[in-house]
């Protein structure tokens, strides 16, 4: 029976991926597959053409194959009822349903294998009292088990705690130092700005300083090339000419602020400038 079963399996099994057909399609050729096996087929070679025999298909959408997926159902619902019938353990030997455990050789048996050679004189539970038992033993096993899971998950909740805020805290801080550094680098700003504007008005003075200096020494020095202008005339004068305009003419000399007694006009009178600018 069985064997029949996995022949039958076979025969409702898609040749691309070995599975029970699913919406089962039929070529020209009289082969089937799950209709989105030979899709996918179609698509990798970019040819219709059968996937067994080759053979090229003129039809872009193949029919469906109705009995072919009847069948697959009807299959699968059989194989669904054999396999929720053989949940039920059964004993290998005989075909009897499992009720015993043996304490010794720590298997479950028939009642039929409690009376053979192989059991005999062993200590035997029902099945359901033996399972308790044992149960029993894996709560007792499991209680330290599930406290220390418990203690675990506790340090582990303290540490994510801990991992949380020590992120927490690494983000104030780094928000913090960003800040600080804003306001570092704004007092640079307004104190290079200070400083560049001291300094451009400490320049603006002494430039004007300069300038008044400057315009004074030129007044200077136009009236000194004057005067020398004046008295290189004088020198290069005929001597006649010359001592004529030394001697007085008018009024007597006067006494200059640099002490120099000087006529009102002539030589001495230039002599007499020269001394006091010196």
């Amino acid at each position: 029976m069985a064997g029949r079963f996995y022949l039958l399996e076979e025969e409702l099994s898609c040749p691309v991926c070995t599975d029970i057909f699913s919406d089962p399609v039929i070529l020209k050729c009289s082969h089937s597959f799950c209709k989105a096996c030979l899709q996918k087929c179609w698509e990798q070679k970019g040819s219709r053409e059968c996937p067994v025999c080759r053979r090229k298909s003129s039809m872009d959408y193949p029919d469906t194959n109705l009995c072919l997926r009847n069948a697959c159902e009807a299959f699968l619902k059989e194989r669904s009822l054999r396999a929720t019938a053989g949940s039920e353990e059964l004993c290998s030997l005989h075909s009897e349903k499992l009720k015993l455990f043996c304490l010794e050789d720590q298997i479950p048996i028939c009642l039929v294998c409690q009376t053979s050679k192989k059991h005999e004189n062993h200590k035997l539970r029902p099945v359901q009292e033996a399972a308790e038992e044992y149960k029993e033993k894996l709560r007792t096993a499991l209680a330290p088990l599930q406290e220390k899971l418990k203690a675990f998950n506790e340090v582990k909740l303290i540490c994510d705690q801990t991992a949380e805020h020590i992120k927490s805290q690494a983000q104030r801080t780094e928000r913090q130092i960003k800040m600080e550094f804003e306001k570092l680098q704004q007092f640079l700003k307004d104190e290079e700005a200070a400083r560049i504007s001291a300094l451009r008005e400490e320049e603006e003075q002494k430039s004007q300083m300069m300038k008044d200096k400057i315009e004074k020494m030129t007044e200077e020095i136009s009236s000194l090339s004057e005067q020398i202008r004046a008295i290189e005339q004088e020198l290069g004068a005929e001597d006649v000419s010359f001592l004529q305009a030394v001697g007085p003419q008018g009024s007597g000399p006067h006494v200059t602020s640099a002490g120099c007694a000087r006529p009102g006009t002539g030589h001495q009178a230039l002599v007499c400038e020269l001394h006091s600018r010196a």
